[in-house]
């Protein structure tokens, strides 16, 4: 029964390569296969890069605060250096004066 649907089928495509040629049937093939394509992509594909794209958005604004967060740390932490630096050199100068004294 395959073998036969399969025989009618390759006949009626030969039928239509006689009657119309080779490339009117190759162009209505692509352009069968064209509107495939663009339907599988507007139906599938769109709408999963729809949520791709807000999970990106939210991930790069993760990112952004990550990376101001980081930078206050580092602001602070060059801070707390400088003023342990004051502090030994207040120290240091305190050690001197008392030992001029």
């Amino acid at each position: 029964m395959v073998k036969k649907m399969r025989g009618k089928i390759s006949m009626e495509i030969a039928d239509l390569i006689n009657q119309y040629g080779v490339p009117t049937v190759v162009a209505v093939g692509m352009s069968y296969f064209i509107f495939y394509i663009w339907k599988f992509v507007t139906t599938e594909i769109l709408p999963v890069l729809g949520a791709t794209l807000t999970t990106l958005i939210a991930l790069i604004d993760r990112i952004r605060m990550l990376d101001n967060d980081m930078i206050r740390l580092d602001q602070k932490i060059h801070t707390v250096m400088e003023l342990q630096e004051q502090e030994k050199h207040g120290k240091q100068k305190e050690k001197e004066n008392k030992n001029e004294a």
